[in-house]
């Protein structure tokens, strides 16, 4: 049962032997204290002879502790191939050793005696315990070196939850495995047995087999140092299977005999289906004529459509025509409307000019009025002055006349006051018409001033009105804004929600054919948020607008608008049919390396609402550059700024932001704050300059009524005057001796007479230099604007113009696209025709290929598929009826199949069984043979071997082997052969004892194999003389097995180490 056999020490180390002849020792010879010396040499010489003996593999190299039970750090210890003595008192840590070996080889908690669990060898205190052995790897046992190499670290580390793992090293350090399997293989390959007490026998396993009072304990210990008892426990094992197969036999048995019954039964029923072998070969003969009738159907199904499909491919040109026609025509349309628009803005720019050259002539010729009214207002005043100055002169010649007559009749002293008192009226009088005609102009001033407030005025209240309707707009905007944080629908309208959730509503109801698209600018986004002003003013009101497929849901959208908007202020729709994929736009779009086109500027997902822009706005032709210049050959761009860029001329964008697709809202919304917070600051600017005119207007309007009053009082005390003067000079009184201050009088009015025709005839002179001024602008002014009117009603016809081109253009495009739409459904129809032409040739192959497959050889078949269908039915009916009767054919077959195969296999498997069985019988009777032959040769060697060791003592003993009993009977006598009667172990001294056991462990080590070999305190009862003699015969039977490693654990001294040189001895001092 060894798997490996010892060597001795002879002229050829490496030669192994039988183990009987290299363990035998001289047992005749009996120690005494004159034969120390000699053994001593006699050790010396063996070890001298075997010092090249190499170790063979599986022996303990070194071991180091950390953290493991009361110790922190115990090593590395360095252990001798051979015989190892590990000295050290108690707690010196070398039982510890001991149970690191045990646990970290696999060994568990029980068997060391020291714990329960493996938690417990991890030190108080600490997280982990570590423990690392090397074992050596070396000669032709050596597992996997080319892996390894010379040796094997095994590092095993505790946790402190009791959890153990494992790392397997090579000699270099590196690891190769960390599964428990590697480790399990490498100890079965090394053949160490850490649970086997002949292996490693610790002190409680010693107590309680070797120092028990008990023989079956000793028996038992026996038992498992030979692994008889796994040897037997493995014949239990199997003899307990060999029942479990037997009780399965039995019960196959009464199986076989109801598959063997069943299986007669459907014997009978198969041999009865011979009649049905004419109507089943009849009906496959039709089958075969209806696998070739049908594809001759499907043939004739083919033609018609390969007909079709030929006259829809020549139809097809006829729509190409079409389509190229309605291009051509599109085209010149569009060239005409290029043309037109040009022609328009030639007369637009034009008219601009005109305008406001016609704004200066305006203001000229106001200027020049109003220089005429004033000279005008000079002449009058001169020609009033001159008219007054006339009648004082007629009334003055007439008193000096009068006087001159009548002075004879008047005294002195009255004509004397009465000219004082005409002297002063005249005075008087002169100066009311000064302050008249000063009023009279203040009048005029003011009421200038007035009308031109008011005219102020109602320019303001204008510009007034469109700012508040701009502060409302941006509200308006602000609002919309504010309530698309949360729903970015709300951008277009704050009724669009709504709008969208009634046709969402319409569509689940099934009203809609297909449901339209909307708003546009909803369903797009852009890659680039810098160009959304542009983006938005390209596609202006388009945003807001939805499309339809059709007229019929284009009014009932129009419906639901009606319900949800208010009047006038509607979506545009646009009908189109959809298409579920995007125009080819290949030919006509523009590409530019550095500029997007409006469709590559857009993300759009709905094929539908690309369609839709690319018909309507040609989005695929249209740049976006950043610049103010277009590209070479680029007929129409917009830039970043949204002006709107052609090759010779450009249009500024009257936004300056966008409110549809700008991406940041919160950016808009203060951006729209703070112009609402800019216009209504200048709303309050306005209404201060609003009541500044206000004031001015009422306080020149004050003014001119008390200037009136005060001129209309002046005017009414001149007249006062102007009697009471004619009063005085209708008076006849007598004239005057001295007429001299009359006449120098009339002499000064005649004076202010020529003064004032010479002022007179200047002012009048002046007034018609003016009035021709005055003629020639407004004449110049005329012309410029019947100019302006025939350049204006030339850009309307234009614009007429204009408007039916473009209406020309939407109608060819229109036609263009019914013709492209009923192409594409053409095409359509001919793509689905292909495909059914392919499917019924696919069909065809399909039915040719089941046809051949049933029958290689095509049939000609008269008959139509239909008879041949009715003869097959009622030919199967037959088969059908005729089968219930008798079961179907396959079934019947199929169950007589099963039956046979399984009364076959229940047959062979009970034959199987049955060797197995009988095979099983004769090993286990051999086996059982074998067993008892060696458990009776173990026991003979083990009694020799136990004699022999007692011997050298001088001891005589017996070992009593009883196997039905299970018990070990050892007797040993000290003293001389039979002059001493045999006794019980029990009634040896602690030292006999102690050495009868240790030639017993020494005896089971004759006869069991392993690499290493531990003994913990074997000492530790014996007196000097029998330790001695017990050291002596290990170290003999080491000194034999060179190729074995011992260790000894003692707490005695040790001296052999200065002897004998393959002793190594550990010495451990106390922690």
């Amino acid at each position: 049962m060894s798997k490996r056999k010892s060597t001795t020490v002879s002229d050829k180390p490496h030669k192994r032997v039988k183990a009987s002849d290299e363990e035998e020792v001289d047992d005749a010879n009996v120690y005494d204290s004159d034969q120390d010396d000699q053994d001593d040499q006699l050790l010396g010489k063996q070890a001298q002879s075997a010092g090249e003996v190499v170790s063979d593999a599986g022996i303990v190299e070194s071991i180091t502790l950390k953290n493991f039970m009361c110790h922190s750090l115990l090593g590395p210890f360095t252990f001798g191939s051979n015989v190892n003595f590990v000295v050290g008192n108690n707690g010196s840590g070398k039982s510890a050793v001991l149970t690191a070996l045990i646990v970290a080889l696999g060994g568990n908690a029980q068997a060391t005696n020291r714990g329960s669990s493996l938690k417990g060898f991890v030190k108080e205190g600490e997280s982990s315990a570590d423990v690392s052995i090397t074992l050596r790897n070396k000669g032709r046992d050596a597992y996997k070196p080319e892996v390894y190499g010379p040796a094997i670290i095994v590092d095993l580390r505790i946790t402190r939850d009791g959890l153990r793992t494992y790392k397997l090293r090579s000699k270099s350090g590196q690891i190769v495995s960390t599964k428990k399997e590697e480790l399990l293989s490498i100890l079965d390959n090394f053949n160490i047995q850490v649970n086997n007490p002949v292996s490693v026998l610790t002190q409680e396993m010693s107590k309680y087999f070797l120092h028990s009072k008990g023989e079956g304990d000793k028996y038992k210990f026996f038992m498992k140092a030979t692994q008889l008892d796994q040897m037997r426990e493995d014949f239990v094992y199997i003899k307990t299977t060999k029942h479990v197969t037997e009780d399965k036999v039995e019960q196959h048995s009464e199986c076989l005999k109801d598959l063997k019954r069943k299986y007669l039964e459907k014997e009978d029923r198969y041999k009865s289906l011979e009649s049905l072998d004419e109507m089943h070969t009849k009906l496959e003969e039709l089958q075969k004529q209806m696998a070739w009738v049908l594809v001759a159907e499907v043939e004739k199904e083919s033609d018609p459509i390969k007909e079709k499909l030929q006259s829809d491919r020549r139809a097809t040109e006829k729509y190409n025509e079409k389509v190229d026609e309605w291009k051509n025509k599109v085209e010149e349309a569009e060239k005409k409307q290029r043309q037109t628009q040009e022609q328009l803005d030639g007369i637009t720019q034009q008219l601009s000019e005109l305008q406001s050259k016609c704004a200066e002539l305006k203001a000229e010729v106001q200027r020049q009025n109003n220089t005429l009214k004033q000279s005008e207002v000079t002449v009058h005043r001169c020609k009033a002055n001159l008219r007054d100055l006339e009648k004082d002169k007629v009334q003055l010649s007439s008193r000096i006349n009068d006087l001159k007559l009548s002075i004879s009749q008047t005294t002195g002293v009255e004509s004397q006051a009465r000219t004082e008192r005409m002297e002063q009226i005249q005075t008087e009088l002169e100066n009311l018409r000064h302050q008249i005609s000063t009023l009279g102009q203040q009048i005029d001033q003011y009421q200038h001033a007035c009308s031109r407030a008011k005219e102020e005025q109602g320019k303001m209240r204008r510009e007034q009105e469109m700012l508040q309707r701009s502060i409302e707009a941006y509200r308006r905007n602000l609002q919309t804004m504010e309530s698309s944080r949360s729903n970015r629908l709300r951008r277009f309208g704050e009724h669009m929600p709504a709008l969208l959730n009634a046709i969402q509503e319409a569509h689940k109801r099934g009203q809609f054919k297909h449901r339209p698209r909307g708003p546009l600018g909803y369903l797009i986004s852009l890659k680039d948020p810098d160009l959304a002003l542009a983006v938005e003013v390209c596609l202006k009101g388009q945003l807001q607008a939805f499309t339809c497929d059709n007229h019929e849901d284009e009014r009932l959208l129009q419906g639901l608008m009606s319900r949800v908007f208010p009047p006038g202020r509607r979506p545009a729709i646009i009908t189109s049919h959809f298409l579920s994929h995007v125009h080819d736009t290949r030919k006509r779009a523009v590409n530019h390396p550095d500029y997007p086109s409006v469709l590559q500027a857009l993300e759009i997902e709905d094929p539908v609402v690309a369609n839709c822009l690319i018909d309507q706005r040609g989005i695929e032709s249209i740049l976006l550059i950043k610049g103010k210049n277009p590209p070479q050959n680029c007929t129409q761009a917009f830039s970043k700024e949204g002006d709107q860029i052609f090759i010779n001329r450009s249009y500024t964008a009257e936004q300056t932001r966008a409110n549809y697709l700008s991406g940041d809202v919160e950016e808009e919304i203060r951006h729209l704050q703070r112009e609402m917070e800019n216009q209504e600051a200048q709303a309050n600017r306005f209404q201060q300059q609003m009541r500044k005119l206000n004031e001015d207007i009422k306080q020149n309007e004050g003014l001119l009524r008390r200037t009136h009053i005060e001129q209309k009082t002046t005017k009414d005390k001149a007249t006062k005057l102007q009697l009471e003067l004619t009063d005085l000079k209708n008076v006849e009184e007598p004239q005057s001796e001295d007429l001299r201050p009359l006449e120098e009088d009339l002499q000064e009015i005649v004076t202010k007479i020529s003064s004032k025709h010479a002022e007179f005839d200047e002012a009048r002179a002046q007034m018609a230099v003016h009035k021709g001024s005055y003629e020639k602008a407004e004449q110049e002014y005329k012309q410029h604007k019947e100019q302006i009117n025939t350049i204006a009603e030339e850009a309307d016809s234009k614009k007429e113009e204009l408007s039916k081109t473009d209406q020309e253009v939407m109608k060819c495009k229109h036609h263009k696209k019914h013709y492209d739409d009923k192409r594409s459904a053409h095409l359509h129809n001919i793509q689905t025709l292909e495909a059914n032409l392919e499917s019924k040739e696919q069909e065809l192959e399909a039915s040719i290929a089941k046809a051949t497959k049933i029958c290689p050889e095509r049939l000609e078949v008269r008959r139509t598929a239909r008879s041949l269908d009715s003869e097959i039915n009622r030919l199967k009916v037959k088969i059908t009826t005729q089968q219930e009767q008798q079961g179907d054919r396959e079934e019947v077959v199929r169950q007589y199949q099963e039956a046979l195969e399984n009364y076959k296999n229940m047959a062979q498997q009970m034959k199987n069984l049955n060797s197995f069985i009988k095979s099983l019988d004769s090993v286990m009777n051999q086996r059982l043979q074998v067993y008892a032959e060696l458990r009776r040769f173990l026991s003979a060697r083990c009694k020799y071997y136990f004699d022999s060791m007692l011997a050298q003592r001088g001891y005589t003993g017996s070992m009593t082997f009883n196997h039905k009993s299970e018990t070990l009977s050892i007797s040993v006598q000290p003293g001389q052969g039979n002059k001493a009667d045999l006794s019980d172990m029990r009634s040896l001294s602690g030292g006999e004892r102690s050495f009868s056991t240790v030639c017993f462990v020494l005896s089971l080590w004759a006869i069991t194999e392993a690499p290493f070999r531990c003994l913990d305190e074997f000492d530790v009862y014996m007196d000097m003389v029998n330790r001695r003699i017990s050291m002596d015969m290990m170290l003999k039977v080491a000194a034999g097995q060179r190729y074995r490693q011992f260790i000894f654990l003692t707490p005695q001294s040790m001296r052999y180490s200065l002897i004998h040189p393959f002793v190594y001895v550990q010495v451990y001092e106390s922690s």
